[in-house]
This record gives structure tokens, sequence and C-alpha cells, in this order.
């Protein structure tokens, strides 16, 4: 285990940063034109940056980014 100490301005541009990686994914994960197999590469880079983000983000934030109709679980 690693831990990280970053203080609240870093914990903000995480959380940014961690947004617009995954909003592109969702948008790329719409694109009929990408074949599954990378689409299912996505989808394991999502769930690794969720697992991030929701390390530095509110519960509230992070229900945004839940996939719908996978099986994602918030941990509080």
């Amino acid at each position: 285990m690693l831990g990280l100490l970053i203080n609240e301005k870093e914990v903000k541009e995480m959380e940014y940063l961690l947004k617009r990686e995954m909003d592109e994914i969702l948008f790329d994960l719409g694109d009929d034109r990408i074949d599954h197999i990378v689409k299912r590469a996505m989808e394991e880079r999502y769930k690794v940056l969720f697992a991030l983000f929701r390390r530095v983000a509110s519960p509230h934030e992070c229900i945004k980014y839940i996939r719908k109709g996978r099986k994602s679980r918030l941990k509080g």
C-alpha cells in the first residue's frame, strides 16, 4: 500500500483531470465506429480512473460518473 499527501488545490486538480479523462472515455464508448475490443480496454481504464476518482471526490460527484447498467458500487 502506498500513501499520498496532497493539499486541497492538488485534490481539485486531480478531480478535474480525472473527470476530463472519464468524460472523454464515456463519449468514445458511445461511438459505434470503435471496435468492441477497444471499448473493452476503455472500460477497464474507466474502472481504474473511477476508483481513483472515488478517493478524491465527494459521493455526490461520484454518483454522476457511475456507469448505468454496470455493477458499480460506491464505497463510502
